[in-house]
């Protein structure tokens, strides 16, 4: 079974000092905050900037990226929930949200279509890990074409992915929104952690992202952990590292009260798939058919939508409490 390859990360408030500004401004009371012109000026004063991708590599950015290209669907995201979707001219072949990033210029994957990036002409090209490490290559011709190339590591936190949408923000001139976007996923954290408080009986759940013959989940170093978490769960794989193949004897003796699911845009009924595995049946969440499917991207996808997979495991794992 091949895994979807999705896969492949606090807050800070930039205050402004009103009360000084409003002071200096009483010497003009009819002046204007600033003129288009005067907007234009301070943003091109932010640049040259100067940002450190994932791999550790120092990309300085003489202006404002016109012209973007990304390979991740995460980063696509987020570049979306900055307001760069108009910037944007090439995308992975799995990218699919927001809507409008379906529309985009399909440039490859793991494999990239070198020859179309460079005829694409961006200023950054946002990759991923794998293609540090095995298209060198490639990255140099891009390099060489003038394309500043950003290296996007993998993100397996909240925290590590507020860091991955402020640096993009940074390297974008978009940082003011980068921020607001980390304050709001924030704001609903720590909602969800205030209904978490009302948990009293902590349910034990199983992950699922993976169906049979080869079951994988994930236990910690995950989102799906930390959103367990979150939410006053416990996740019976919490003993494991990151994505692990695990033994149906070991998942039916771990006896879960609820099963979680995220395979179900590859996998028809996986409920159904579950509800009827032979041997399974002795486990409380089949026979509760306490067994829900969640969309493998809000979970998985280190983006502004984790808050979302986290309220949405809330849900279905305690209905009561976590109430749309």
């Amino acid at each position: 079974m091949k895994l979807p390859t999705y896969f492949t990360r606090i807050t800070l408030i930039l205050m402004l000092l009103a009360g000084i500004l409003s002071g200096c401004a009483q010497g003009d009371q009819t002046q204007p905050a600033g003129t288009k012109k005067e907007q234009a000026e301070k943003s091109e004063a932010s640049f040259p900037v100067t940002v450190t991708d994932d791999a550790g590599n120092e990309i300085t950015l003489e202006e404002k990226p016109e012209k973007i290209v990304s390979l991740l669907p995460s980063t696509t995201e987020i570049l979306f929930a900055l307001g760069l979707g108009d910037e944007i001219v090439g995308v992975s072949d799995y990218d699919n949200y927001p809507e409008a990033a379906a529309q985009k210029e399909k440039v490859g994957a793991q494999d990239m279509n070198a020859e179309k990036i460079i005829a694409l002409q961006p200023d950054i090209a946002f990759l991923q890990d794998y293609h540090a490490q095995n298209h060198g290559e490639i990255i140099k011709q891009y390099e060489a074409a003038g394309i500043k190339v950003f290296i996007v590591g993998s993100q397996t936190s909240f925290d590590q992915v507020y860091t991955a949408i402020r640096t993009i923000g940074k390297a974008t001139d978009t940082l003011d929104k980068a921020d607001s976007i980390i304050n709001d996923m924030d704001k609903k954290v720590a909602s969800i952690k205030e209904k978490a408080k009302e948990v009293k009986d902590p349910k034990r759940v199983w992950i699922e992202v993976s169906p049979q013959p080869e079951i994988y989940t994930t236990g910690k170093g995950t989102f799906m952990n930390e959103m367990l978490e979150m939410i006053g769960a416990e996740n019976v794989a919490a003993s494991e590292e990151g994505w692990v193949k695990m033994d149906e004897e070991k998942i039916v003796s771990s006896n879960p009260d609820t099963i979680i699911t995220t395979y179900g845009y590859y996998v028809e009924n996986p409920a159904e798939q579950v509800l009827s595995r032979s041997g399974w049946n002795s486990i409380k969440a089949v026979q509760s058919k306490q067994v829900f499917d969640v969309n493998s991207d809000l979970v998985t996808r280190p983006g502004p939508r984790l808050a979302d997979g986290a309220e949405e495991l809330g849900r279905l794992i305690y209905p009561d409490i976590f109430k749309k």
